[in-house]
């Protein structure tokens, strides 16, 4: 269940944990006129880099031009959390990264393993993200309408929306509720 008070305290940290629980997100390239497409995420937190394991003779591959720009989507297992993270996506190759997030569920897509000669990563550098997190209660939810719906002054607090910026440093939040 999505924790509003941890969105609202510190938003970056929560996207990263809903990232590292999600076995799949929806990643799309810029401008490329092709569906977003599920892909398996590997965080790192140090870096603000989102690496995905993919073959070099894939769809999204054969898309990405120098200097691309991407979104990949987030949805929390319970349908309370959601976000959209922007930035730069580029094949990269790295040996470093593959040894590290390497697994048998990855190893499954690769015939030669590691080796392979169509293994490929793409890294997706997080420039900005957009989340939006809500309550998971229908008590919540119900009692927080009725509030609204009997005080003309007051709007519902069933969430918060959150955008975050990762290329300063620092993550800079900007926080309206929902």
């Amino acid at each position: 269940m999505s924790n509003i008070t941890r969105a609202r305290e510190n938003p970056k940290e929560q996207l990263f944990d809903e990232i590292d629980k999600i076995h799949a997100g929806m990643l799309g390239i810029e401008g490329a006129h092709m569906h977003m497409q599920p892909m398996s995420p590997q965080l790192d937190r140090q870096t603000a880099t989102i690496w995905f394991f993919t073959r070099t003779d894939a769809e999204i591959v054969k898309a990405l031009t120098p200097g691309a720009h991407a979104h990949f989507c987030v949805v929390g297992k319970d349908h309370d959390y959601h976000a959209c993270v922007a930035g730069r996506l580029s094949v990269r190759k790295d040996p470093v990264k593959i040894d590290e997030y390497w697994s048998s569920i990855v190893e499954a897509w690769f015939d030669h393993g590691k080796s392979d000669p169509k293994l490929t990563m793409l890294a997706l550098e997080m420039d900005d993200a957009e989340i939006w997190a809500s309550t998971g209660s229908k008590l919540k939810f119900g009692w927080e309408i009725a509030k609204a719906n009997f005080n003309p002054e007051e709007e519902p607090d069933v969430g918060v929306k959150a955008h975050l910026r990762f290329n300063e440093g620092s993550a800079d939040q900007l926080r309206r509720m929902i």
